[in-house]
């Protein structure tokens, strides 16, 4: 069972904690200039000096196989009985891949391509996001790309015992990270509601985030306050938990490759396909239609988003989304990327169609359809 800590200076409580777990030594696993940049530093150094702290931050920001590997080696020769990881989404996965896959007998990457299933329960985990996206704290799985393809290790061990969302670690947050990760949880909460593995406990989560991130998103990038800071690390964490439940579909799907091959954040290469992937979905029939409730089930889901976002039809939509995403000051179009060619294409097809995801979405998504997606954003 999960336990939350939430609010400003709620990483005080840090220290009753490490009391309780009593850890030998600890590892450290931080992003290289976010762990001071952030104020975390400040805050929890007092509390770490009393241990033997081992610190990690050597590694790419979308999680690599050699990253993870070194964390692991680095980790089992210190010694160390517990890791904190403090950081963004790519902190918290490395973190989570560190902690499950060292705790294993066998080889990580029979584990991460599922070839071998685990065996050993790993040590409690302590997690502080510093940027209000990606949920990581919150879910069961954590993206590790092996030569340039995207993994996703899952498992119910993987969900970390301890969370501190503090929203005071947020507030020197760069604009374009502010954007980005929001994009993400707004990407995230909208997939969650309409994949075909949502439930009502999701459904209610993504609700909850979409409110949230409509009422402070476009504030927290360009006048942000404490207020909506607070708001959208909470908005990022229901996203997680929606995701956590339902797993993400089509626009996470395709915004692998665009992250992996031509370097556009995460959050802002889930972004670059939310409307159109809209646009699609809404004109789902029986015959395309993936999820077991049906295709009228779907069009009452979608139906449902537009009275979140206070729009009557998917155009309205659509043109709610784009603005909201060029409020936040990113870009909506490929060419704006250096994503132009047809070759650049192909590769975002060939290596966007993750099956797992592909098939969370309601209405099957075809190479066709992708093809002309990314045409009408280029």
């Amino acid at each position: 069972m999960q336990q939350e800590y939430f609010g400003s200076g709620c990483l005080a409580q840090l220290k009753a904690v490490l009391e309780m777990e009593k850890p030998a030594s600890i590892f450290l696993v931080a992003g290289k200039n976010s762990y001071q940049t952030s104020g975390a530093q400040k805050i929890l150094g007092p509390i770490l000096h009393e241990y033997k702290v081992t610190f990690f931050s050597d590694f790419a920001v979308n999680p690599q196989l050699e990253d993870v590997q070194r964390g692991m080696a680095l980790f089992k020769d210190s010694n160390c009985d517990l890791i904190i990881a403090i950081g963004g989404g790519s902190v918290l996965d490395m973190a989570k891949a560190i902690n499950f896959l060292a705790a294993q007998p066998g080889e990580p990457e029979s584990y991460i391509t599922q070839k071998l299933n685990p065996v050993i329960e790993p040590e409690s985990i302590i997690m502080v996001p510093t940027t209000a996206g990606t949920g990581s704290e919150a879910t069961h799985f954590a993206v590790v790309y092996i030569n340039k393809k995207k993994y996703s290790l899952a498992h119910k061990w993987m969900l970390p015992k301890y969370v501190f969302l503090d929203p005071s670690v947020t507030l020197t947050l760069p604009k374009n990270i502010t954007a980005a990760t929001g994009a993400d949880a707004l990407c995230q909460a909208i997939e969650s509601y309409w994949s075909v593995q949502s439930t009502e406990e999701s459904k209610l989560f993504a609700r909850e985030a979409i409110k949230l991130i409509l009422e402070n998103l476009v504030a927290a990038v360009n006048d942000p306050s404490p207020t909506n800071r607070e708001a959208m690390m909470k908005a990022a964490n229901l996203a997680g938990k929606a995701i956590n439940i339902s797993k993400t579909t089509a626009c996470h799907s395709v915004s692998y490759p665009i992250t992996s091959y031509f370097g556009v954040p995460h959050g802002h290469a889930c972004a670059l396909t939310l409307s159109e992937i809209f646009l699609y979905n809404s004109r789902i029939t029986k015959t395309d239609c993936l999820d077991q409730r049906g295709a009228e089930y779907v069009s009452k889901t979608l139906s449902e988003l537009y009275s979140l976002f206070q729009v009557r039809t998917v155009e309205e939509m659509q043109e709610k989304i784009n603005l909201l995403i060029d409020q936040i000051g990113l870009s909506r179009k490929l060419t704006s990327l250096n994503i132009h060619s047809q070759e650049d294409h192909n590769l975002i097809v060939a290596n966007g169609f993750n099956p797992e995801r592909v098939k969370n979405n309601p209405r099957e998504l075809t190479e066709t359809a992708l093809r002309e997606i990314l045409k009408r954003i280029s």
